[in-house]
């Protein structure tokens, strides 16, 4: 049987939302497909410091940061942050507009101070809200935005209470970034992340699978939000969490059980990957 390759986002599908812990059943699933010869990958949006507590659990590489950091292996294969006239003025539109940002690094978070109160006022079952809750109030890593050193900055993730907020960072970014808005929106909030059109899970997917030489058709995606469309309409094969987005189970060829309902290790096995 041919090398498979599989790709799986973290939150919301790899483990509970916030968590760096997967199910016994998921890890069970990856060693039994990586024993048959099939490489396992993470497609995240989470740098790689938020992302560096799954490490040990033996990927064969990563797609971080939405796809603007790609690695196979210990070797990185595309790395594009923002230029620092971009970064300059994503930060400037979005403050003036009242939007709360958290900038990501390739290996620090840094957030505007009032976002841990905003937060506490958001309700509803969104995957994102919940890693960012849980990652303030359990201390992982995100500083204060006063301690940004400037150092090189790939995605900038947004939240506000209205869509119109948004309205003239859409028009001065939308050349150079998409919004990728999610659509489980929480009580008074909308969050999404605003990324470089030069990449994206899909195009990261693409650039490992040209790097191993495998083609596309034997790959699968996993994922449950709409920053993994991208992803879903990517790989040969596409799988969404029952916990997911209903606007990407639409897009997806299979729909599994919840994170929490063994999802993956079932999907898995209905695949063939085990």
């Amino acid at each position: 049987m041919s090398q498979k390759l599989i790709f799986l986002d973290i939150d919301g599908t790899l483990t509970e939302p916030g968590s760096n812990v997967p199910p016994d059943s998921a890890l069970e699933a990856m060693k039994k497909t990586k024993e048959k010869g099939n490489k396992v990958f993470l497609c995240t949006g989470r740098n790689v410091g938020m992302l560096s507590p799954l490490l040990k659990y033996d990927f064969d590489g990563m797609v971080a940061l939405g796809g603007g950091y790609v690695m196979v292996g210990d070797e990185v294969i595309f790395d594009c942050p923002m230029d620092n006239a971009q970064r300059d003025l994503a930060m400037d539109v979005l403050k003036r507009n009242g939007v709360f940002r958290t900038i990501e690094a390739r290996d620090a978070t840094y957030g505007d101070e009032s976002l841990g109160d905003f937060l506490k006022d958001a309700e509803g079952g969104n995957s994102e809200i919940e890693r960012w809750r849980k990652a303030l109030a359990e201390g992982l890593g995100i500083r204060p935005m006063s301690e940004y050193d400037g150092r090189p900055i790939y995605k900038v993730v947004i939240m506000c209470t209205k869509s119109e907020q948004l309205d003239e960072a859409k028009e001065v970014l939308g050349k150079d970034f998409a919004f990728m808005i999610q659509d489980v929106a929480a009580h008074n909030c909308l969050n999404g992340d605003i990324v470089n059109r030069k990449f994206d899970k899909g195009q990261g997917i693409r650039l490992i699978c040209d790097k191993l030489g495998v083609p596309i058709e034997d790959t699968y995606g996993f994922g449950d939000s709409m920053n993994d469309k991208e992803m879903i309409e990517t790989v040969g094969t596409s799988v969404v969490m029952a916990n997911g987005s209903e606007t990407l189970k639409k897009m997806a060829d299979v729909v599994c059980p919840s994170v929490t309902e063994d999802g993956l290790y079932k999907a898995f096995a209905d695949l063939g990957l085990i």
